[in-house]
């Protein structure tokens, strides 16, 4: 893990002895010795527990899920909704300041408001912002969003488009994208692992750079011919070979085609190789793919997110 400055947020993988995921999740930096890990696996704190009891450090974990509430607000007028709403003091950057994977305190309209954390994250590929909050001011923050963002188009996101954006995206979704049996590499986000730091040291750093140096699979993107989506867990095959499985797949509205993610023998993961859906028993019917040369497939480049 790379140093973090206080008001830094990085996204990060943490794994276990033998290098297979336990999560993947965004860590804050709240202040010298404070630190708030984000993630979607309520075991984490407890196996940060046990790490640290492990290691002998005098360190406090503590869940926090019951007095922090969170409301994404993602899109190309993300920015212009919240500046209009959000408060900070002298000492922190201003909302439309605030850079990619950063965060700042404030509060809601002005210094009498219900105090926040907004936070320069996201789930979706957009511009796009966090809100966390105690759960007794979500409302208020809820019903200012809904009166300012009305007259720009606002909308409600459910969990399947959200699950659209974040395939898109290329963003990983634990339990589909990778389990404790898939190293980050495997998962696309080998970047989160400092292999070649020689002083950072983690957990499965061993295992990693064994993992690293002779892959299997990689996580790779696919562009499916016809109508027909592909489902998590549908084998892909050459010939009657499997050699790879879909972890996530969605049809894209913006692209206009059948998309997916999918965990590939390292030996069709070429940009440009066509490979087959297996759909049935795998055997019966097939829907042909074409390998893509990133797992993002709209805006590859991180344009809308960075803007």
């Amino acid at each position: 893990m790379r140093k973090l400055a206080v008001g830094q947020v990085v996204y990060s993988a943490m794994c276990y002895e033998h290098g297979g995921m336990l999560d993947d999740g965004t860590l804050l930096r709240l202040g010298a010795d404070a630190f708030r890990w984000i993630g979607g696996e309520e075991h984490a704190g407890d196996w940060l527990r046990e790490q640290a009891a492990r290691l002998g450090m005098k360190v406090w974990v503590k869940s926090a899920s019951e007095q922090i509430h969170n409301i994404a607000v993602q899109g190309p007028l993300a920015r212009a909704l919240l500046k209009g709403m959000i408060w900070t003091p002298g000492t922190q950057p201003a909302l439309e300041d605030l850079g990619w994977f950063r965060f700042l305190t404030g509060r809601l309209d002005d210094y009498n408001g219900p105090p926040l954390m907004v936070s320069r994250t996201g789930y979706t590929g957009e511009l796009g912002y966090e809100i966390w909050c105690h759960p007794r001011d979500a409302m208020a923050i809820w019903t200012r969003l809904w009166q300012l963002g009305d007259p720009l188009g606002l909308v409600p996101l459910g969990l399947d488009a959200l699950d659209m954006l974040r395939i898109e995206a290329g963003l990983i979704f634990s339990g589909y994208d990778f389990c404790d049996q898939t190293d980050p590499f495997e998962a696309g986000i080998g970047f989160c692992v400092p292999l070649n730091s020689k002083q950072a040291d983690f957990i499965g750093r061993t295992a990693l750079l064994r993992r690293s140096a002779e892959p299997q699979r990689r996580l790779v993107g696919l562009l499916l011919e016809g109508n027909e989506t592909a489902a998590h867990g549908d084998c892909v095959r050459v010939g009657r070979a499997q050699v790879g499985v879909i972890t996530s797949a969605t049809r894209s509205p913006v692209l206009g085609r059948n998309i997916a993610l999918c965990r590939l023998d390292v030996a069709h993961c070429a940009p440009g190789m066509q490979i087959e859906v297996g759909k049935l028993d795998g055997q019966q019917k097939r829907i042909t793919a074409t390998v893509t040369a990133s797992t993002i497939a709209y805006d590859p480049e991180k344009r809308r997110v960075r803007a």
